[in-house]
């Protein structure tokens, strides 16, 4: 699979590798994924001065689509100027993960994630891969993940910007509250 460096590889790690090697580890569990539809992928960062510099950058390569708490923690989406192309495939949204408190992460590329029209029948189509489904009933945004070698695959029911999309609709967003930043 024929991938294309991006602007933000030098800052984030290589992305279009990132995703061609999470579809190769998936291709080499069995799982057919033809022209799959990634809608995003992750970045944590590992503290919150990171998670900061990291939005400003953000912010010259892509239109923010979204900050608010999630988890606990500050994420923000961007939909990229430039998608990062791995292939024919174009993944067009990035999410920046703040950590949780008390919690230390690693930085890096952590997961992507692709629409499927079912989480139900790719569960029932690979009984045997060890999928997460504690969030398949969620009301919101359902999904199950699946842990690989190099990062995580989630799968969900409709992309990250029409749910952001919606949640700003609706009102539903958790703001980041003012002084959230004010312990670095």
């Amino acid at each position: 699979m024929v991938t294309m460096s991006h602007l933000l590889d030098s800052t984030l790690g290589p992305m279009a590798p990132f995703v061609s090697q999470l579809l190769t580890e998936l291709a080499a569990l069995g799982v057919n994924m033809t022209a799959p539809h990634i809608d995003h992928l992750c970045y944590r960062a590992a503290n919150l001065s990171e998670y900061q510099s990291l939005r400003e950058v953000l912010a010259g390569a892509g239109e923010l689509l979204v900050e608010g708490m999630i988890g606990g923690r500050p994420i923000a989406t961007y939909r990229l100027h430039q998608p990062v192309k791995v292939g024919d495939v174009e993944v067009p949204c990035i999410e920046l993960a703040a950590p949780k408190s008390g919690r230390s992460h690693q930085a890096g590329l952590e997961h992507i994630e692709l629409v499927v029209s079912s989480l139900a029948a790719l569960v029932a189509q690979y009984p045997t891969l060890p999928f997460k489904t504690g969030n398949m009933m969620d009301e919101r945004n359902p999904d199950i993940g699946l842990m690989l070698p190099s990062g995580q695959i989630k799968f969900h029911l409709r992309s990250l910007a029409e749910v952001i999309a919606e949640e700003v609709a609706t009102g539903t967003v958790v703001a980041v509250p003012n002084d959230y930043f004010e312990e670095i």
